[in-house]
């Protein structure tokens, strides 16, 4: 029979799901947030709350530093174990997971929605990324390639493997509260090592979902636990970072929390994969698709509330349709008020909140400054005063979708507010914007819309963007799991998700064999004795 403490804990759990399905669900009380082989969580009560209401949804019961500890020295046990199991096998835990992310997705969506502020259908896809990821990652188990080369010397073989690292640290945000660590675990785990999560401490119940999810799939299997969960505040991700018995930390948020992080980690010769900010932009040529343009820039401009890496910030228009294009753009713009509102159970919402009252602030000061500076507010501006909203919402954090008429010298538009402020900007040409687009510190996501191919290969050329995802006709906001995502220049260089990023997580080991009967040196060395 189970214990009071662990029946506890399972109705907990149970409240935990009915977040995402019931609005008036109630608050989920005292849920121990940190997982090592068993839930723990000796640390102070940390309160959860819903951006579209203001209110309480759940509290959560952090790890100490002690309970940290325990949570790596359990990771380094498991880590020994799982590195023995066969890629393929390793395969098999995340295919496992993947099939329970499908039967889950429509909660598990809703939960993200709630907890985080994006809508349903944002949330939904949030997790429908986990399970793209999941099918990549059993792909990638039969596929962790090596190569062979042909050495210098007579009857030897030169080749090259990977191996896993050990416990990987994976510091997520509260914009991307589960897709981000999928993109990082299921990589890390089909390559032989164990996870150490330490979600954003605003969403610290979507991590305990997902960490159930792993916890039924890994005991099912039979298999040693892979995923380990930490949830606390700064002093956490500041003990992973000094930690030499995790030899990569992977890391999402602000550029600010990169350049505190990255020299820790390297003063003790430790590895970092970083996913930071980005001041992106769309450049749009008056050859350009006018419909299409319009449609990515609203939906990459006000998506999530603003509050993505991606965001588009700043819109590059050539001077001959910018009045043309600002006028049809405000157009939309102010159709969006009446779509703002509750993100899980609001069915015509399309704008959610911001995620607390310091990112309203945030919003404020840039409209303040985006005055001061010479800056014309199109469209938006404010916050959604209380009395705009139903008396459910009254107390969350709404910003209005905002655009800006700017010019290309205005300070803040070479800075990220994470909210839905976009900067219009004129442009004389293709090389004006190209280099406008460039003048920032941040390299993440950048978008071209034009018919020229001419203008396209331009923009992806040696002398185009310099950031580390380009589009063509498409917008800069909503990236496929099969390319590696990741920026360069402040945005930290590290590159997650698709494509060979699997390399991150693993270490590589030239071989050489030598299965004749001589000894030869390499370069024609000769060393007689």
């Amino acid at each position: 029979m189970a214990s009071r403490a662990s029946q506890t804990t399972t109705s907990r759990l149970e409240n935990l799901w009915a977040l995402g399905l019931d609005e008036s669900s109630p608050v989920v009380d005292e849920i121990p947030a940190s997982h090592a082989g068993s839930w723990l969580g000796e640390g102070e009560i940390c309160t959860s709350i819903s951006p579209a209401s203001g209110r309480a949804i759940g509290h959560v019961r952090a790890a100490t530093l002690e309970d940290y500890d325990l949570i790596v020295k359990h990771a380094e046990e498991s880590f020994r174990i799982w590195r023995k199991f066969p890629a393929p096998r390793r395969g098999e835990w995340a295919k496992a997971l993947g099939e329970a992310l499908v039967k889950h997705k429509r909660v598990l969506g809703a939960l993200v929605a709630r907890e985080c502020g994006k809508i349903l259908s944002e949330g939904e896809g949030e997790v429908q990324e986990m399970i793209d990821m999941a099918d990549f990652a059993v792909g990638l188990s039969r596929q962790l390639y090596g190569l062979s080369m042909h050495s210098e010397r007579p009857s030897h073989r030169m080749f090259e493997q990977w191996h896993p690292l050990g416990p990987v640290g994976v510091v997520t945000a509260f914009n991307f509260p589960v897709a981000v660590w999928a993109w990082n675990a299921l990589v890390a785990g089909v390559c032989g090592n164990t996870v150490i999560w330490k979600p954003s401490e605003k969403t610290p119940l979507c991590a305990v979902a997902v960490q159930q999810l792993v916890n039924e799939v890994t005991e099912e299997l039979g298999f040693p636990q892979v995923s380990f969960l930490a949830c606390g505040g700064r002093e956490l991700g500041e003990a992973i970072a000094r930690d030499t018995r995790i030899p990569l930390v992977s890391a999402t948020g602000s550029c600010r929390m990169g350049r505190e992080l990255a020299p820790v980690v390297a003063a003790r010769m430790g590895r970092c994969l970083l996913e930071l900010g980005g001041n992106n932009a769309m450049i749009v040529l008056d050859d350009s698709d006018i419909e299409l343009s319009l449609r990515a820039v609203v939906f990459s401009a006000v998506g999530t509330a603003g509050q993505r890496c991606t965001t588009l910030r700043r819109c590059l228009v050539q001077k001959t349709i910018v009045n043309d294009f600002s006028e049809r753009l405000k157009k939309v713009y102010e159709t969006l008020p009446a779509r703002i509102g509750d993100p899980v159970f609001g069915s015509e919402t399309l704008v959610g909140p911001l995620i607390d009252e310091d990112a309203l602030d945030r919003f404020d000061m840039a409209i303040d400054t985006i005055r001061a500076q010479g800056g014309e507010i199109l469209c938006g501006g404010q916050r959604v005063s209380p009395e705009q909203l139903p008396a459910n919402l009254a107390d969350g954090y709404y910003a209005e979708p905002t655009l800006v008429r700017a010019h290309a010298d205005m300070p803040i538009t070479r800075e990220e507010t994470f909210a839905p402020i976009l900067y219009l900007i004129a442009v004389d040409s293709l090389e004006e914007a190209i280099s406008l687009q460039n003048n920032v510190d941040q390299g993440l996501s950048s978008a071209i819309f034009t018919n020229s191919i001419r203008s396209a290969e331009k923009f992806l050329g040696t002398a185009g963007s310099d950031c580390g995802i380009a589009n063509v006709n498409i917008g800069t906001s909503g990236a496929e799991i099969g390319g590696a995502f990741g920026g360069e220049k402040h945005t930290g260089g590290g590159r997650e998700a698709g494509s060979d990023a699997w390399k991150s997580y693993m270490r590589r080991q030239t071989c050489t064999v030598n299965w004749g009967e001589e000894l030869p040196l390499a370069q024609g060395v000769s060393f007689d004795v």
